[in-house]
C-alpha cells in the first residue's frame, strides 16, 4: 500500500480566511486568527505576522491559487500580487470560526456595557448602576423587541389572510393584555412621526460606541429602569464686555403660503450672559477676575453642542466652554 505524502503541502491550522469577490470570482487570503482585526486598527503592522501565505488563492481548504491571468483579469494588469493581498485585507469578508465569533461578540457586548454604565445614572440620587443591572435592562428591551417583531409578524399574517375571523376589534390579533402606554419620551417621538429608539442586542457589524449610544437611546426612550444622561461639568469663561449684550432673536418662520410671518422677530431672549444661564441645568459657582466671567456649572449632553455655538458665535472668540467633566455620576 503506497502512503501518499505530498512534498508540496502546507497544512493551514489556527486561519482566518478573507474573502473578497471581484470580477465574478471569489479570491482568498489565509490569515493568522485576530491577526486581521488588528491590522486594519493599525495594532499590527507587519504583514508577516498577519498572512500565513502571502499568495493569493481561489480555495484555500483545497490549496488552489489564484492563477496570473485571473487576477490580472479581476485587479489589472499592472496591480501585483502585494497590492492585491492589501486590497483585500481591506476590503475582504472575514471568515471566522464559531469560537471566535463567540468572544469577538462577548468583547463588543462587555465593551457596550461599561459605556453605558459610565454615561447613564439614576436621575435621583445621580448614581451610576452597576454594569450587571443594565445588562439586565437591556435584556429586557431586547426581548421586549422581539416579542413586539412576532406579534407585527402575526398581525401580518392575518391581515393577509381573509380565512381570518374572530379578531378583536381592538388591540392586536393574539394579544390577552393590552399594551402597556408608552413612556413619555417614546409617546413624543411617535406623535412627531420620529421613529422611537429600540434595542435589539449587540453586533459585531458596528462599533461599541455606536451600539453604546443606540442602547442609551433605547433606555431613556423606554425606561425599563430610572435612567437619565450623566450631566457634563463645564466651565464657561467669558468677557464681562458681551455679558450685557442683547441676544438677537431668531426671525419668525415663514408661513405655509410662503409670506413672512406676521408678528415678524419673536421677543428677544435677553442678553448674553441670561442666554448663557438657560443652559446650565446647576451652577456650582460663579466668579468676575478682573474683565473675565467664569462660571462653572452642570449641562445636560444634548445640551453642549447649543452652548459651545452660541458662545463661540455670540461673543466673536471673546467666550470658551471648556470641558471640566463628561460624564458626573454623583452629586458634587
Amino acid at each position: 500500500m503506497v502512503i501518499q505524502q505530498p512534498s508540496n503541502q502546507i497544512k493551514l491550522t489556527n486561519v482566518s480566511l478573507v474573502r473578497l469577490k471581484k470580477g465574478k470570482k471569489r479570491f482568498e487570503i489565509a490569515c493568522y486568527k485576530n491577526k486581521v482585526l488588528e491590522w486594519r486598527s493599525g495594532i499590527e503592522t507587519d504583514l508577516d505576522n498577519v498572512l500565513q501565505i502571502p499568495s493569493v488563492f481561489l480555495n484555500v481548504s483545497k490549496g488552489q491559487t489564484a492563477p496570473s491571468a485571473e487576477l490580472a483579469k479581476a485587479f489589472g494588469k499592472d496591480t501585483s500580487v502585494d497590492d492585491i493581498i492589501l486590497e483585500i485585507l481591506r476590503k475582504g469578508e472575514l471568515q471566522v470560526g464559531e469560537k471566535e465569533r463567540t468572544a469577538q461578540l462577548e468583547r463588543v457586548h462587555n465593551e457596550v456595557i461599561s459605556i453605558v454604565a459610565s454615561k447613564l445614572v439614576d436621575p435621583r440620587t445621580k448614581r451610576v448602576y452597576t454594569s450587571g443591572m443594565i445588562d439586565k435592562a437591556l435584556d429586557m428591551l431586547s426581548s421586549q423587541a422581539h416579542q413586539q417583531q412576532q406579534q407585527q409578524d402575526k398581525t401580518s399574517t392575518s391581515s393577509n389572510n381573509p380565512s381570518t375571523t374572530g379578531t378583536p376589534a381592538t388591540g392586536e390579533a393574539g394579544e390577552s393584555k393590552p399594551r402597556p402606554p408608552p413612556t413619555a419620551a417614546a409617546a413624543t417621538a411617535a406623535a412627531a412621526g420620529g421613529k422611537v429608539a429600540t434595542w435589539t442586542g449587540v453586533t459585531t457589524t458596528k462599533s461599541a460606541k455606536s451600539q453604546a449610544l443606540d442602547a442609551m437611546r433605547a433606555l431613556i426612550a423606554h425606561q425599563p429602569i430610572p435612567v437619565a444622561r450623566a450631566r457634563m461639568r463645564l466651565r464657561i469663561t467669558c468677557s464681562t464686555n458681551v455679558l450685557k449684550q442683547a441676544v438677537k432673536a431668531p426671525k419668525a418662520k415663514e408661513t405655509a403660503e410662503g409670506g413672512a410671518a406676521a408678528e415678524g422677530e419673536q421677543k428677544a431672549p435677553g442678553t448674553v450672559k441670561d442666554k448663557i444661564l438657560s443652559f446650565i441645568e446647576q451652577v456650582e459657582n460663579q466668579d468676575v477676575m478682573g474683565s473675565e466671567w467664569e462660571i462653572v456649572g452642570f449641562v445636560e449632553p444634548g445640551a453642549f453642542k447649543g452652548l459651545s455655538d452660541f458662545v463661540g458665535g455670540e461673543t466673536k472668540g471673546q467666550g470658551r466652554v471648556e470641558v471640566l467633566d463628561m460624564a458626573v455620576t454623583h452629586d458634587e
